[in-house]
């Protein structure tokens, strides 16, 4: 259990990390004193961060391997933005790219003893779309900062873009689909099948289930956007960005 004294310590990470950046003034990592040393720790954080934010719009969620046990966190409503959006030099100083593949919940899901199960969930999406997970940080680097710094700072999360459901998407086999994302029509990422977490609707069932303590079940209208297929690329002020599915559709945005 957390006493009250590490709570605090914990709220102040949260705050800089806030303050960091509302700023655009962003720290190398937190004080060592107030760096999180366990994932709940860092949950805590992130869970802070978020309600700065107001409502929760979903969640982010993925694994670095088909073996790994996932990791998640909250998505602010106000940062869910539709294709073709432009992102403003004000607010997004990282500019983080990951091309993903997000479910947006047609029906409730409310914590339950019973388990559900994968059919169970996947009948409560209401639909499937392609989507930019935009990165966005209070530290300068995250990726060289302490892992759990960079986990309770919303996991680098800055913003969700998503394209157009996707016909029938049950129907396609993620193994195969292919991916490319392009800055100012030059493909800087090229791959098949490369969703880390492998049979990525493995981690839905999972939020649903092993997440609801957290999450307090989710809810139809959040998305669930279910990690990266290109890795991070960062893209630069003025610049345009297209992601392109074989069969799950394109989406894109532009920085100002």
């Amino acid at each position: 259990m957390m006493n009250g004294a590490r709570e605090g310590q914990l709220i102040e990470a949260a705050n800089l990390l806030l303050n960091a950046r509302r700023t655009m003034d962003p720290m190398v990592d937190l004080p060592a004193e107030l760096q999180p040393v366990t994932q709940d720790e860092a949950y805590f954080v992130q869970d802070t961060i978020a309600a700065a934010y107001g409502e929760i719009g979903g969640w982010k969620i993925g694994a670095p391997t088909p073996e790994a046990t996932p990791m998640f966190g909250p998505m602010p409503k106000i940062w869910l933005k539709p294709s073709g959006v432009a992102l403003s030099a004000s607010t997004h100083r990282y500019r983080g790219l990951e091309a993903e593949i997000a479910f947006l919940l047609g029906k409730d899901l409310p914590p339950r003893a019973t388990p559900y199960t994968r059919d169970e969930v996947i009948a409560a999406i209401a639909s499937c779309h392609p989507v930019i997970e935009e990165l966005e940080s209070g530290l300068v680097d995250p990726v060289a900062a302490v892992k759990l710094s960079m986990v309770g700072d919303l996991q680098m999360h800055g913003g969700l873009i998503f394209g157009p459901a996707v016909a029938d998407w049950k129907s396609i086999d993620f193994t195969k689909e292919h991916v490319t994302l392009a800055v100012d029509g030059a493909v800087r990422v090229e791959r098949t099948g490369s969703n880390t977490s492998g049979d990525f609707l493995r981690l839905l069932p999972y939020l649903a289930n092993e997440g609801a303590a957290r999450t307090g079940g989710l809810k139809a209208g959040q998305w669930i956007t279910t990690g990266s297929w290109t890795g991070n690329i960062q893209a630069s002020a003025g610049t345009s960005v297209d992601v392109r599915f074989d069969t799950a559709g394109n989406v894109g945005l532009r920085f100002e």
